[in-house]
């Protein structure tokens, strides 16, 4: 089996595991929206899709199309970055659980989530993001996709974190004890 092969199992599996995640965040969405959460941010929902799907799709047409070498010590330690990423994603949504979410949806009377890697970080879901977006593709050398996700991530995030440190503002407002964590 080729390199190559192996790399396509890789990112399917990612892709399966990312349809999990929409599994997830849909039975929260519903959730939070029976218990009065209110979704903001909508506007850059699609794009942030449009570009986590770039992500796998670029990474598979740059190995293919560009015959992208697989360099084994670089490959050993992305795929090692690869799944600590995926450890704290998923440390996330259990520390999250309901209050987790692909969208930005706050709940009110829900109080801040403080345990967790959220002991340490604001937004150790999307630490998970950057690290999984530069070290996936490098999994197999894709440098272009790397890079290039990486800068329209940044951008995405920008404006994702921006959203939801508002929201979570606007709610701490209107009741000074009530916050959600990366919705």
């Amino acid at each position: 089996m080729t390199s190559t092969v192996l790399f396509t199992a890789l990112i399917v599996a990612v892709g399966l595991e990312r349809l999990a995640e929409l599994v997830v965040s849909t039975r929260h969405t519903r959730w939070a929206r029976d218990h009065g959460g209110v979704e903001v941010g909508q506007g850059h929902y699609p794009a942030m899709v449009l570009l986590h799907t770039g992500l796998l799709v670029g990474a598979l047409a740059e190995v293919w199309l560009f015959d992208r070498p697989l360099r084994p010590a670089l490959a050993v330690s992305m795929l090692a970055v690869v799944a600590a990423s995926q450890a704290l994603r998923w440390w996330c949504i259990a520390t999250l659980g309901r209050q987790w979410n692909t969208r930005v949806v706050v709940v009110p009377g829900l109080g801040r989530v403080t345990t967790g890697p959220y002991r340490w970080l604001a937004h150790p879901n999307y630490v998970a993001v950057v690290l999984e977006g530069l070290a996936l593709p490098l999994v197999h050398s894709a440098w272009f996709t790397a890079v290039t996700f990486t800068i329209l991530n940044a951008w995405l995030l920008s404006v994702r974190i921006r959203t939801e440190n508002s929201a979570l503002a606007a709610l701490s407002a209107n009741a000074p004890e009530a916050a959600v964590r990366d919705a």
